[in-house]
């Protein structure tokens, strides 16, 4: 098991500029199309005596959905997926946080879309800590979950001609997360 340093303890917030909390759909069932949302908010607290009394927080606001296309953008904003308007926010609060392998780690929470929470197990594993050149003490974590879109009341969809979907109901979220040590 990893040996946390007693230093690493407390609360780490997140870096926007330096972490992505994405996305990966299929479109038209041929190729992959990837988002992200730039306007994110949260923290993990750091238990280094017990992992498993660690938590992890996250916000990400809707309206900074970024799929590189503004027509889509908008489109995903509506009540057809994401409802921002009456659903601003979408919010991630562990329960429980267990660690499988020396760098490996399932946090499980309760994920909240478009006013639907779940309870989701995501496989997260820790890159390791380093101080910036900054004088910051950042650490760094990456993995990614498979949800099923349509359990969060994200259904719109249009058939192709030959019976696919043109969206598909499976998203992989994707996650590669910076957090800087509070003081």
């Amino acid at each position: 098991m990893t040996q946390f340093d007693p230093s690493h303890a407390g609360r780490w917030r997140f870096d926007p500029s330096h972490t992505r909390i994405g996305f990966n759909a299929r479109h038209a069932m041929v190729t992959k199309v990837r988002g992200a949302f730039n306007d994110i908010d949260g923290y993990v607290d750091v238990n280094v005596e017990d992992p498993s009394k660690s938590a992890v927080s996250l916000t990400v606001k809707v309206a900074s959905i970024d799929t590189r296309n503004a027509d889509r953008d908008q489109h995903l904003r509506t009540n057809d997926f994401f409802d921002a308007p009456k659903y601003p926010e979408i919010t991630f609060t562990s329960t429980r946080i267990d660690q499988v392998d020396e760098n490996s780690f399932i946090v499980n929470g309760d994920l909240t879309i478009k006013g639907t929470t779940k309870e989701v197990a995501v496989p997260i594993e820790f890159t390791g800590v380093e101080k910036d050149p900054f004088g910051n003490l950042r650490a760094g974590f990456e993995g990614s979950r498979r949800i099923d879109r349509r359990e969060y009341g994200l259904e719109w969809n249009a058939a192709l001609d030959s019976g696919g979907l043109l969206v598909s109901e499976k998203v992989l979220l994707e996650f590669e997360i910076s957090v800087i040590k509070e003081a």
